[in-house]
Parts: C-alpha cells; sequence; structure tokens
C-alpha cells in the first residue's frame, strides 16, 4: 500500500527543490556562465536532471528565473544588513558586494534571452523597481550617518549603473580588479558633499 504525501508537503518539497536548483544555477553560471551544462546544475542541487526541465523547461526560463531569484534576494538583504551591521557603511560595501556578486552571475543573460525584447524589457523593469529604492535607503543611511543632516546622496539608480559599468570587465581582463574599482566609487559616494 502506497502512502499519500499531502499537497502542502509536495509543495513545499517543490519549492525546496525550485530554491536548490536557483542557487545551484547561480553558483555555477557564476563560474562557468549560463552555457554550463544543466547536470552541472543538478549535481550542485542534488536533483535530478529531469526536476529541472520540469522546473525550467528551457535555458532561457532558467536564466531569467535565476536572474529574478538573486535580485530578490539582493533586496530582501538590504535590511537585513542595516539591521545586522554595525555601521550603515558595512552594510552598503557589504550590500553592494553582494550586487557585483549578483552581476557577474548575470553575464550572459542577454546572450540566453536571444532576441526576446519583452523579457529583457520586463526583467529591467523588474530590476529597477526592486533594487534601486533598496539601494536608495541602504546608500542614504550610510551617508547620513558620515554626514548627519540634509547632505545629499547620489542618486541610487545611477549608482548601481556606475558600480555595473565597473564590472563589465570581469572576466575578460584577468588583471582587472572589478571590487577594487567599485570600492572607490563607494567611498566616493560617501566623501562629503560639495
Amino acid at each position: 500500500m502506497s502512502e499519500t504525501v499531502p499537497a502542502s508537503r509536495k509543495r513545499a518539497d517543490a519549492r525546496r527543490n525550485e530554491d536548490a536548483v536557483l542557487s545551484a544555477a547561480a553558483e555555477v553560471f557564476a563560474r562557468a556562465g549560463v552555457d554550463a551544462p544543466v547536470r552541472d546544475i543538478a549535481v550542485r542541487a542534488g536533483v535530478g536532471v529531469g526536476t529541472i526541465y520540469r522546473h525550467f523547461p528551457t535555458r532561457s526560463e532558467l536564466v531569467v528565473a535565476v536572474y529574478r531569484h538573486q535580485v530578490r534576494a539582493c533586496a530582501d538583504a538590504g535590511p537585513l544588513l542595516l539591521a545586522s551591521s554595525a555601521t550603515a557603511e558595512e552594510a552598503l560595501r557589504r550590500w553592494v558586494d553582494l550586487f557585483v556578486d549578483f552581476l557577474v552571475t548575470k553575464h550572459g543573460l542577454a546572450n540566453a534571452l536571444q532576441g526576446a525584447q519583452d523579457d529583457a524589457s520586463a526583467l529591467h523593469s523588474f530590476f529597477v523597481e526592486t533594487l534601486v529604492p533598496v539601494c536608495g535607503a541602504v546608500l542614504a543611511a550610510a551617508v547620513k550617518e558620515r554626514h548627519p543632516g540634509d547632505a545629499p546622496h547620489p542618486d541610487p539608480y545611477v549608482f548601481l549603473k556606475g558600480i555595473g559599468n565597473l564590472c563589465i570587465g570581469a572576466g575578460r581582463d584577468p588583471g582587472y580588479a572589478e571590487r577594487d574599482a567599485v570600492g572607490w566609487l563607494v567611498s566616493g559616494a560617501l566623501a562629503a558633499p560639495a
């Protein structure tokens, strides 16, 4: 006699599997690019290849899901880092490190979407709507901590674009230290306002 598994437990198991796949895919993509073999992701996630295809029938669906998963994780980290870090500046620097990690995984997204302009546009909107407010809050807290009062802080959208532009060379030039460049950007953002 077979035991039936309650639907709520099946859903919880499916969510855990999906989260494991997304986390594993992010790690594999960061190391080997978005064209990495699905079997590598399955091994890292501890699931079968069929589980991945059941959740994400195409590579582009998997890449988009990883992108969205990482955007949400990065957004969720902002308030947590502000609450748990010794200073707002530490929270900002740790959050920026997470954002840089996310950007490294994002490379290759355009190729994976292969001309799906609507998907690319929707992802950009999701990115802006989700991350810009979090960046703005963490950045404002760090600037206010350094310069009490009504000191202006950089525009969070421009700040994120600046970080993105500094990360473009990552992976192409072994001598390029994007984290150093981004660190200098953060220091500049926290410098005394003009």
